[in-house]
């Protein structure tokens, strides 16, 4: 037996709740609960029963429900746990113990968080408390003034939880999760100061300063319209710290690793594993996160639509821009005003400032003067690990004042064995950071190109290219305004970039004698430098004057204070001299790292040496554990050991790098375990986008066994929800492309399509986003390992994704192999999905016939299966075609079947369209009124669900047979929305 007040008021019993009854009746009993074991008076309860004067008759009325809620409670065994409901003279009394109580356990449960000693136990305790909410506190029950003050004070002590529970994330360094915690209750609650200050902050650590800048500014504008009053302290407070760049006291400092959690269920070669929904289905409406909580990059479709094969993506509009401005104000002298409070933000896509930078005044003030010309592009040159990167970054970020409209970066990766991004890729996300809506991005690079240039005219942006191979790559990235400044760095010339652009080179040699003591003492203290000033110029010129070098060695000094300077340079020279003879490039940073791995604990050798096979370009502790086979606890501590050497960098909370060198040189540490450390990170790759898809959407079916040789990750990253799920995918996007591409060079054919696969519900979500290239590379391997499955499905996601991007004739010669493909593997549901998206794409071609015979076997199949979301979505698709060919009734009787499939309260958006198809029937048939009120409801689902694609779908419909001006304006405004965003 269970008392709940936690939501619904509400008695649970093995066999279902209690039958209540009437509002005041759950009011009485919360008010018992309330003061369990205590006995409470008549007038108390009169109080909380009754707003207003209570009626003569109050006491016979309480009696009476006292009387009822007795006997249901002795019907229910009551005695047996103690529970008893008495008489006391004036009073009564509700006997039971605390622990069946829902509210009691939820404050025993923050007394147990406050003991815990570790973070991570106390984030198991608060997440535990606050499962025990189904809703607001007391629901269900007329609530008086006692009653409501009881209420209010639970949801406060709820709140302080959720904050509780997101500063406890800060300290393990879980800023994102914290970040998605808050959003939602921010959304809930609006003016409440302290959750507005905490989302900053949680925003702010993880990396996103612009939301959590935008977050005070919509904060302070809802104060001052809805209360009329300025933020308080918290939020000031909040807001200044994020201008200082002060990290606070939730910035993880060595970072606890993360906690294991459960291997996907059916993680055996054998077993069948989920992986959502059928490959080219529709996403749920309850996909849509909210906009707080997903990063621009993020911002995504609510729904499908029934005009393709699963579902247009009506994106999600993201904000950016800012004003224009003169020439002059390039100039060095020139300082930009700050954005004015409550306009948009810059954009700012910079990595973190460099630390422990030193030098290079003569090169910070030859880019200034570059940078005042008229569209100046800088050029950054030099040898590998002399340092441009952290030159341009440190130039960038100490100019910030001169770009008020945004900073935008992209690693062009020119000398990496990775491989160079595509330029769209680069081009979408910059257009993305400026606004643009993901629908409105252009397809091919020379189109965005010229958006982007269109959108910099008239701002003052600055680009920073890093690593760029050649002209031609960067000329196609160059900004369009004369304001605007490009800052591009390569280890080659680039004379081209010179001649056609006036680019102004700015060349980078190894720092000399001076810079390079200069750059100890920075690390060592000046002290410990002059002490030994012949022994440090000489450690500079062993290192080659690279700064690289520099750091690594000065870190290992740093953790022996008792070294001398001069033992540590005989130790370099001798290193170095073996090094070549071996005629080994870039010698002065080969032998410092050679001697500061020698002097590693045998764990972070190890996984430095693992590192080396990562296909990708950054990694976290899963990844990182996955290479070296340990679990994320043990790598997050040799990472910690390798950032101390300098060996590694951390580029964001839990997000490392390593230099291109560095990355070689690794590399032939251990060459032999190059095979087993890459499939190690390759499953990895397969269970965590498995645990990504499986929480994206929920609402999957099996989707295939798990390669032979899995090797099962000892933990696998958990999602809190589908956005922080989504992010992590468009995140990781372009390392599972780089970790494909090395499983099919390394023939792991098995691995290849999985993780291609497994990013359906981005693809879903973006599906304009050129992913055909990477659906092709899976098709490549699936045919590779003849897997007649594992081709039905990417053929059928590859030809609607083919559709979407209007290349509709190669769709169907796409499709029409998959469903025969689906048959010979025994894959009905991928022969179900596979026979809708050819069915749309029949339609749009004009085979009605043959979409509706396509379509019709499709549901068949999904009820032979019981797959109801499948059948669903087929028979939303099967009605439109079936409109389309002038049979109304058929139509009218295929989506009112659909809809009888629900209720699925996540498929709001696919409601809309059934709903508008009945409405569009209904007026076909001579029904107006009927089809006008199912039209009119198909268009407010769609507006409630922010599915505009749907709301002008239905609103259209009406205002062709309804002169109403409300459905015009209504109309209107969806059309208008829907254009703003894309």
């Amino acid at each position: 037996m269970e008392f709940r007040l936690l939501g619904t008021v509400s008695v649970e019993t093995f066999t279902g709740p209690l039958p209540l009854g009437p509002a005041k009746r759950r009011s009485l009993l919360a008010a018992l609960l309330l003061s369990a074991n205590t006995p409470v008076s008549v007038g108390r309860l009169t109080d909380s029963l009754w707003d207003d004067t209570p009626p003569l008759q109050a006491r016979g009325v309480i009696q009476g429900h006292v009387s009822r809620l007795r006997a249901l409670l002795v019907g229910a065994d009551a005695e047996a746990y103690g529970v008893e409901l008495a008489t006391l003279g004036d009073a009564y009394v509700l006997r039971v113990p605390e622990t069946l109580i829902d509210a009691q356990r939820f404050e025993e449960l923050l007394m147990l968080a406050r003991e815990q000693r570790s973070p991570a136990d106390t984030v198991l305790m608060l997440k535990e408390a606050l499962s025990l909410w189904q809703g607001p506190a007391l629901s269900g029950a007329f609530t008086g003034p006692p009653l409501r003050a009881a209420a209010h004070s639970l949801e406060e002590s709820r709140l302080a939880t959720v904050e509780q529970l997101a500063r406890t994330h800060g300290v393990l360094g879980e800023h994102h999760r914290a970040a998605a915690l808050l959003a939602a209750e921010t959304a809930a609650h609006p003016l409440r100061e302290s959750l507005a200050a905490e989302l900053m902050l949680a925003l702010y650590r993880a990396g996103r300063q612009s939301e959590a800048l935008d977050r005070f500014h919509r904060t302070r504008r809802l104060l001052a319209d809805e209360l009329g009053i300025d933020p308080g302290y918290e939020l000031a407070d909040a807001y200044a710290l994020i201008l200082r760049g002060d990290p606070g006291s939730g910035e993880p400092g060595t970072g606890p690793g993360p906690r294991p959690v459960a291997a996907p269920a059916g993680a055996r070669s054998s077993a069948p594993v989920r992986a959502a929904a059928p490959v080219g289905a529709a996403p749920s409406a309850g996909a849509v996160a909210p906009a707080d909580a997903v990063a621009p990059a993020d911002a995504v479709a609510p729904g499908p639509d029934s005009a393709g094969p699963s579902g247009a993506a009506g994106d999600v509009p993201v904000g950016g821009g800012g004003a224009a401005a003169s020439p002059a104000a390039l100039r060095p002298s020139a300082v930009a005003p700050a954005p004015h409070p409550g306009e948009p933000l810059p954009v700012d896509l910079l990595p973190r400032a460099p630390r422990g930078f030193h030098g290079r005044g003569a090169e910070l003030a030859e880019l200034t003067r570059a940078a005042a010309g008229e569209a100046p592009v800088c050029l950054v040159t030099g040898p590998a690990g002399v340092g441009k990167t952290a030159l341009a970054l440190q130039w960038a970020h100490r100019s910030g004042a001169l770009f008020p409209d945004g900073r935008l970066f992209a690693d062009l990766r020119g000398f990496s064995e990775a491989g160079e991004p595509a330029l769209i890729d680069v081009l979408r996300e910059f257009l993305l950071a400026l606004g643009v809506a993901p629908r409105r991005v252009p397809e091919s690079a020379p189109a965005a190109a010229v958006l982007f240039r269109s959108l910099t005219d008239r701002r003052r942006v600055l680009v920073v290219l890093d690593n760029a191979r050649d002209s031609a790559t960067v000329r196609a990235l160059l900004p369009g305004g004369s304001d605007c400044v490009t800052l591009v760095t390569s280890r080659h010339r680039l004379e081209g970039l010179i001649a056609s652009d006036a680019a102004r080179p700015v060349p980078l040699d190894t720092l000399e004698a001076d810079d390079g003591t200069a750059l100890l003492a920075g690390v060592l203290g000046e002290k410990r430098v002059l002490a030994e000033p012949v022994a440090a110029r000489r450690l500079a010129e062993l290192c080659g004057g690279l700064p690289l070098a520099l750091r690594v060695t000065a870190a290992r000094l740093a953790g022996r204070p008792r070294w001398t300077l001069a033992a540590l340079a005989d130790e370099l020279a001798d290193e170095q001299g073996r090094l070549a003879y071996l005629d080994v490039d870039d010698t002065g940073v080969a032998a410092a790292l050679r001697l500061t791995v020698q002097h590693l604990p045998p764990d972070a050798v190890h996984q430095f040496a693992r590192l080396g096979h990562h296909p990708g370009g950054h990694f976290d502790p899963y990844a990182a554990a996955a290479l070296a086979g340990t679990d994320p606890v043990a790598a997050a501590a040799a990472l910690e050991h390798l950032a101390a050497a300098h060996l590694v960098a951390e580029t964001a909370p839990g997000r490392w790098i390593l230099h291109d060198l560095v990355r070689l040189y690794a590399r032939g540490l251990d060459p032999a375990s190059a095979h087993e450390a890459l499939t190690g990170v390759l499953d990895h790759c397969i269970a965590t986008a498995l645990a990504a898809a499986d929480t994206a959407e929920p609402g999957g079916e099996p989707c295939f066994v798990l390669p032979d040789g899995y090797r099962e990750p000892a933990a696998v990253r958990d999602f809190a929800d589908r956005a922080e799920a989504m992010r992590w995918l468009a995140a990781e996007r372009e390392n599972l492309a780089l970790a494909a591409v090395a499983a099919r060079a390394a023939g792991l054919e098995d691995r290849t399509w999985r993780i291609i696969l497994l990013q359906w519900p981005q693809v879903v979500w973006r599906v304009r986003d050129n992913w055909a290239p990477l659906l092709e590379l899976a098709l490549e391997s699936a045919r590779a390992g003849k897997d007649a499955y594992a081709e039905s499905r990417v053929l059928t996601l590859l030809g609607w994704v083919l559709t979407e991007e209007g290349r509709t004739t190669e769709a169907a010669a796409v499709l029409e192999r998959s469903p025969v493909l689906a048959r010979e593997a025994g894959d009905p549901l991928g022969e179900a999905t596979a026979l809708i998206n050819l069915a749309v794409v029949q339609a749009e071609l004009g085979e009605l016939p043959a979409a509706l015979e396509n379509c019709t076997r499709a549901v068949e199949l999904c009820r032979e299966e019981a797959d109801r979301h499948t059948e669903m979505l087929g028979l939303q698709h099967l009605a439109r075609m079936q409109l389309t060919a002038g049979r109304p009734q058929e139509a009218l009787a295929c989506a009112r079947t659909a809809l009888d499939l629900g209720p699925e309260h996540e498929e709001a958006v696919r409601r809309s369209l059934l709903l508008a198809v009945c409405g569009e029937a209904r007026i076909a048939l001579g029904e107006e009124e009927d089809g006008i009120r199912l039209l009119d409801r198909a268009a407010r689902e769609a507006e409630h669900a922010g599915y505009d694609d749907g709301a002008v779908r239905a609103l259209e419909a009406l205002v062709r047979v309804s002169a109403r001006t409300e459905y015009r304006r209504r109309y209107d405004e969806a059309l208008r929305r829907l254009t703003d965003e894309g």
